[in-house]
């Protein structure tokens, strides 16, 4: 009889502070448990390059704020078969879409002259091309679970990722809330 193969999951990381990565890893030993119903096959904390062909589910942190982001975040959700949107940056916009109320000839000029006291330019090469507006995750993208929190709590996190592993559909009514 051949094994079952256990779920994969994924991690990604957009325009955010890396906090809700931060309580994942406070899931501390529980991660271990984990590790034996399900397999980390892609994140910023694992050393894989390209997201695989098909992830059972993915936690995608942070808005989307740049033309990569949603190149990205179209190419995970076409690879993944649950997609979460974890914390209020993903939910919401949350801190990154503080600078929607400004264009982004503003936001690189405060940024890359005002601010800068040597070699005032706005680098042509290496930066994202940034959208005019921050967004959500579910903006571009449908979005199977919402995690709320800034950041959502390691405990709530390892309670969706086990329901989702377990072939059920979390109930997050009593367990996160925004903030």
């Amino acid at each position: 009889m051949a094994k079952k193969q256990k779920p994969t999951l994924a991690t990604v990381w957009l325009d955010g502070c890396s906090g809700c990565h931060m309580s994942f890893l406070d899931i501390d030993e529980a991660l271990i448990a984990l590790a034996e119903k399900a397999t980390l096959v892609y994140s910023p904390l694992v050393d894989a390059k390209e997201f695989p062909k098909m992830v059972d589910v993915t936690l995608i942190e942070g808005a989307v704020s740049t033309d990569e982001d949603v190149a990205k975040l179209r190419k995970v959700r076409s690879h993944t078969k649950i997609l979460v949107a974890l914390g209020d940056c993903a939910v919401t916009g949350n801190v990154p879409s503080m600078r929607n109320p400004f264009t982004v000839a503003e936001v690189t000029e405060r940024a890359y002259i005002e601010n800068a006291t040597h070699n005032q330019q706005v680098p042509d090469l290496t930066l994202p091309k940034l959208l005019p507006k921050v967004r959500p995750v579910h903006a571009w993208v449908d979005v199977d679970v919402f995690i709320p929190g800034c950041p959502p709590s390691a405990r709530t996190i390892l309670y969706v990722l086990t329901e989702l592993v377990e072939g059920r559909m979390p109930d997050l009514s009593d367990k996160s809330r925004f903030g």
